[in-house]
């Protein structure tokens, strides 16, 4: 593309690299005359501004000069040293070689001109400089005349060597060139075709190169930028118009002839920033650009229909060329593409232009305009060069990919004339995140393994602070039994210590060895009187024993006669109470009683007045009541704990919590902690905030959690962003694990983190567990063009997830694998569906339409009930009519004692099942994306027949945050007890008596009774057999087990095996039951196949088709167990 452009005459040379900015020198071209015939000569100067978008050349600076020029050059002599800006050298056609200093011409100053020489006898056609010494010039004239200047001492020239050495008889030099690798190497050629190589250290020529054709009249001759013994030869000749390329090794022939001009070569140019960019101009109006190494021509600059004389690269801005064309004009070029507007000069509008505009034939009228049209302005878009220049290839490079991976490439230098070698990417893995990346394995490794408690103690103790370490306890909790009684402790109330307390303040006398004299003394007259009447009974003469009924008859008799008293019915406040006694008002007797300020009296007339003026007393007492006690006393006895939690100071939120954890029920548990925890929150403080999580913990709100962690904590950080999804994870796990199920939240908060959590495990290569925990937010399209990334970066296609009930969580990662059907066995045809990657409870189709026996049904979500409560169980049928809401229809036992053997899926639950006894077991296992959720045991299926009755109000079995207890099989000749309708007013002689319990309040935390359990009939378990097609998967993967125990070394490993082995019963007795799918079954038997055959990968694979495809609460419990004895196979290689 034409950058800038110049209507001159004029031979041309670039100032040089070190130059800024780029300057064109010009002078007036010999033996070329323009349009006005003007013989005038000069050195002008012009500055290549690229700011500019005219295509004008900016005139710097001019001289006149006596003569043209044939050849000029721009030198870097003493850039370097003095800052100049180099030295101008021109032949011209007088035989003078003039020196210019071009700061003088730019500046107009006087001593413009440094030195001249007149030792040529005929016209200077060609110069060079020397590479290595600026300083050093070489000239080429008529009559075979050679000098060798030095700027330094310019009057005595020197020569290679005598005229007859060059050419008999003597001839012009047309090019003279100094070697780009050796110093004291120059050539030189004549018209004729001839070529010398001269040593100027022996002042002779070392060697001669000449065309066999003899039709090789050389225009231009040049040096291989790179390569010491090679170069170019250019033939101005239309009937060989080749550039021939020569080896001086082998000197007998061209090594390359470059072919592609239709008529002689007036110039070539080769580029020192490219060795494969070459530049020719010839008599055919064209200007190529060749790779000399391969003879193509690789880009063709558009030129006008007009020889070009003179090319040369530009050594400033390796893309720009200078063409000097036979019209008068010099363009300069770029090779790198652009939008051309070519416009064609007039030439009758230069001649016109050159006379003067009146008459000079003397008639004095002005001569008429000559009428010429406009040239048309064509617009062009030139292409760039086919292959990227050198100057744009980068030598070295480096790049960040995705997944943290750094992509590095080098070229490798290559001798020239050598076999290129191929140029090598490497590719690494670069970790900048050490911690993050640790912290967040052991997180992985903690949801595989499900050491929840252990993972929590080792937090609490490398925990920076206090509040930290609260969090970590209050999360640990939830994995534990009598969750509230522990939340109590850590809140600091204890029982124990508050019964020490309490003795305390109840002992007010003390005697200095700690006895209470008054109370000693009262038992002792006590003791003294019983001897008197058991001695005085003695005296009377009875003898024998007495029954104990004529004991209580006699009573009375043995009590001391009582004064008589009196009833009064007056008018005053006791009479008118008597009166409403008398007559059965016991209203109108509470009313006085309140009225008087009698308010035990008044409470326990209301007991006997029914249950409605007993509440309407309590309320009327607990109004007039204004102490510190009050409140709570009346939240405690109408149950009214919302006031409590609204209305406290927050200084006692220790206070309103530790009331919830004893007295709120499940339901209403989470809303109070969410809102004691929002009233800590508003505060705005770090020290309320982290408050208010502790409450969110309890509730089991992740939302509230993740948006009160982050209004304090700058999590934009890896480990600070860390710090939050570990507690969303475990408290998360714990959710799960009391509600047998995965747990999904919507919160664009956790979404967020979430998000930008993926992305930086995804920036430190761990794409996996990034894709684990990327959400599932369709209607995001950063987050779809994320989890497509981490598709494609693990190499895996991926699955479109059809629309489902959105989650906070991810989906599982799809896998492509699809496994070989078997050839054999009545699995062979089981097909392995598409599920989405979120294993989300959904029911599948049924053909018969029939529920299917292992369904779990939907787990309500937050906040149905918080951490520390187990969910409302579903009975199979309601307790006997009359039994109050709290009771249970069988004997009360803990879940955590329970371990009998799960129901098998396929029975329906008994009749008469007592509740609590039909929650599943919370296993560790496999993590799922986001929060992975505990396998579980499967619980039975709702009967057709609708939805089961809820459990009344009261706690679960073993204390808030205790796990869900195992499915307890009944016996058959199982009778539960009658149902409890009265109070108890009497032990058993086996129960404990009034003395060994503690009176607590209604729903408080209770100690599990173990005497409850003895009183269970023992039950009788029959095992079936296993089918006999499916006796072979028993038989491979026992013998799996069998062979790794053998070969296992490390005592860890031997313990996972040991506890494989046991938790494979749960597979037997699913097939013992007939429980699992025909898909299952079907992945079941291909993996015995690859174990069978020890193809433990395959066998992998297999396993996270069958999950990922199938329900989780079938596979849940085994298929864990049998991905790590795979893992422990292929380690061991047994």
């Amino acid at each position: 593309m034409r950058v800038k452009e110049i209507l001159r005459a004029a031979t041309q040379a670039w100032s040089p690299a070190m130059k800024h900015p780029a300057y064109l020198a010009l002078g007036t071209a010999a033996q070329q005359l323009d349009a006005s015939f003007n013989t005038s000569a000069a050195l002008e100067i012009f500055e290549m501004d690229f700011a500019d978008s005219s295509m004008d050349m900016k005139l710097r600076g001019t001289l006149p000069t006596s003569s043209r020029f044939h050849s000029l050059i721009w030198v870097a002599f003493d850039m370097e040293v003095k800052g100049s800006s180099g030295r101008l050298i021109g032949g011209s056609e007088s035989g003078t070689v003039s020196v210019f200093s071009p700061d003088a011409i730019l500046s107009a100053g006087e001593d413009a001109v440094i030195g001249q020489s007149n030792k040529h006898t005929g016209p200077v056609h060609t110069l060079d400089y020397n590479r290595f010494q600026s300083n050093i010039i070489a000239s080429g004239a008529s009559d075979s005349e050679i000098y060798i200047w030095d700027l330094n001492n310019f009057s005595n020239p020197m020569t290679p060597g005598a005229k007859s050495q060059l050419c008999e008889p003597a001839e012009d030099v047309s090019v003279v060139a100094w070697n780009s690798q050796v110093q004291h190497i120059l050539a030189s050629a004549n018209p004729s075709g001839k070529a010398i190589v001269w040593d100027l250290r022996k002042n002779e020529p070392i060697i001669k190169i000449s065309d066999h054709s003899n039709r090789m009249h050389c225009s231009g001759m040049l040096w291989h930028p790179d390569v010491a013994t090679q170069l170019l030869l250019a033939s101005e000749d239309d009937r060989l118009p080749v550039i021939q390329m020569w080896d001086l090794r082998f000197a007998t022939s061209p090594l390359k002839v470059l072919e592609s001009h239709t008529r002689g070569i007036l110039s070539i140019s080769w580029s020192q920033a490219d060795p494969e960019l070459l530049l020719s101009s010839g008599k055919d109006n064209r200007i190529l650009c060749w790779n000399p190494n391969t003879g193509e021509v690789i880009y063709e600059l558009p030129t006008a229909n007009q020889w070009c004389f003179d090319v040369q690269w530009c050594p400033r801005n390796p893309a720009l060329l200078s063409a000097a064309l036979f019209d008068g004009r010099i363009s300069v070029y770029s090779v790198m593409g652009g939008r051309l507007q070519q416009q064609q000069h007039s030439t009758v509008d230069q001649i016109s232009t050159s006379f003067d505009t009146s008459d000079p034939f003397g008639s004095g009228q002005a001569l008429p305009p000559l009428q010429v049209l406009q040239p048309s302005v064509e617009t062009t878009i030139i292409p760039p060069l086919k292959k990227p220049p050198k100057w744009e290839r980068r030598p070295v490079g480096a790049s960040f990919a995705f997944g943290g991976k750094l992509v590095m490439f080098e070229s490798p230098k290559v001798a020239p004339q050598q076999q290129p070698i191929p140029r090598q990417v490497h590719v690494s893995q670069v970790t900048t995140e050490t911690e993050f990346l640790q912290r967040s394995a052991e997180l992985q490794a903690t949801l595989q393994s499900g050491s929840f408690s252990s993972y929590c103690h080792g937090k609490i103790r490398s925990a920076p602070s206090d509040a930290e370490q609260d969090i970590w306890r209050f999360l640990m909790v939830n994995f534990e039994d009598e969750a509230r009684v522990k939340f109590l402790r850590l809140l600091g109330f204890s029982k124990d210590e508050l019964q020490r307390k309490i003795s305390a303040c109840l002992w007010r006398k003390l005697h200095p060895n700690g006895l209470d004299v008054n109370d000693l003394a009262e038992k002792m007259q006590t003791l003294s009187d019983q001897r008197v009447e058991e001695s005085g009974s003695a005296a009377d003469g009875s003898s024998g024993r007495e029954s104990p009924a004529d004991f209580f008859s006699q009573l009375p008799k043995k009590e001391k006669d009582r004064e008589p008293f009196q009833i009064p019915v007056s008018s005053d406040t006791d009479g008118l109470i008597n009166q409403a006694l008398l007559v059965g008002n016991f209203e109108a007797a509470v009313d006085l009683c309140l009225n008087d300020g009698r308010f035990a009296e008044a409470i326990l007339l209301s007991i006997s007045g029914g249950e409605e003026l007993l509440k309407k007393t309590q309320q009327h007492y607990l109004h007039r009541q204004t102490n510190s006690v009050s409140m709570l006393i009346s939240s405690v006895v109408t149950q009214n704990w919302r006031d409590i939690v609204q209305s406290c100071e927050l200084d006692n939120w220790k206070e309103a919590l530790a009331a919830l954890l004893t007295y709120a029920n499940p339901e209403a548990f989470a809303p109070l902690c969410d809102t004691l925890g929002a009233r800590l929150q508003a505060e705005g403080t770090e020290k309320h905030c982290l408050q208010a999580c502790l409450c969110f913990i309890c509730s089991g709100n992740i939302e509230r959690l993740v948006e009160c962690w982050t209004s304090q904590r700058d999590c934009s950080s890896p480990l600070e962003l860390e710090d939050l999804v570990e507690k969303v994870m475990i408290l998360r796990k714990s959710i799960e694990r009391l509600r047998s199920g995965e747990v999904c939240v919507q919160s664009s908060a956790l979404t967020e983190k979430l998000i930008q959590y993926s992305s930086i495990l995804a920036s430190q290569g761990s794409l996996t567990s990034a894709l684990r925990y990327l959400p599932d937010s369709p209607d995001q399209a950063g987050v779809q063009m994320l989890r497509e990334r981490l598709s494609h970066a693990k190499g895996e296609i991926l699955q479109r997830p059809q629309p489902s009930a959105p989650a906070g969580g991810a989906k599982a990662p799809a896998n492509t694998h699809t496994p070989a059907a078997h050839t054999q066995g009545p699995y062979a045809a089981a097909a392995f569906p598409q599920m989405p990657r979120l294993f989300t409870p959904q029911p599948r189709p049924d053909s018969a339409g029939a529920s299917q026996p292992g369904l779990r049904p939907a787990y309500p979500q937050h906040p149905a009930t918080a951490p520390g409560f187990a969910p409302s169980q579903p009975f199979a049928q309601s307790g006997p009519l009359g039994a109050p809401v709290g009771f249970m229809s069988g004997p009360s036992m803990p879940s955590s004692s329970l371990a009998g053997p799960s129901v098998p899926p396929s029975s329906p639950p008994g009749p008469m099942m007592p509740p609590g006894f039909i929650s599943p077991t919370s296993l560790p296992g496999d993590p799922v994306p986001l929060f992975p959720a505990a396998p579980h045991t499967q619980a039975p299926a709702p009967p057709p027949g609708g939805a089961y009755p809820p459990l009344g109000a009261g706690y679960p079995q073993g204390g808030p945050g205790a796990p869900a207890s195992k499915m307890f099989q009944l016996p058959e000749n199982y009778t539960p007890p009658a149902p409890i309708t009265a109070p108890v007013m009497a032990f058993s002689a086996e129960a404990p008596g009034p003395q060994d319990r503690v009176q607590v309040p209604p729903g408080a935390p209770q100690e599990p009774s173990i005497r409850s359990l003895q009183q269970l009939p023992a039950e009788h378990v029959e095992q079936k057999e296993i089918p006999a097609e499916h006796m072979i998967l028993k038989t491979t993967f026992s013998s799996l087990v069998q062979r790794c125990q053998l070969a296992a070394a490390d005592p860890q490993t031997k313990r996972k095996l040991d506890d494989a082995s046991k938790r494979l019963e749960s597979l037997y007795d699913k097939l013992r039951d007939q429980a699992l799918s025909p898909s299952i079954l079907g992945g079941l038997h291909e993996i015995s196949r690859c174990v069978g055959s020890r193809n433990y990968q395959q066998g992998l694979e297999l396993h996270t088709q069958v999950v990922s495809s199938s329900n989780f609460s079938e596979i849940s419990a085994f298929m864990p167990v049998l991905k790590m004895l795979m893992t422990i196979g292929n380690k061991l290689a047994v």
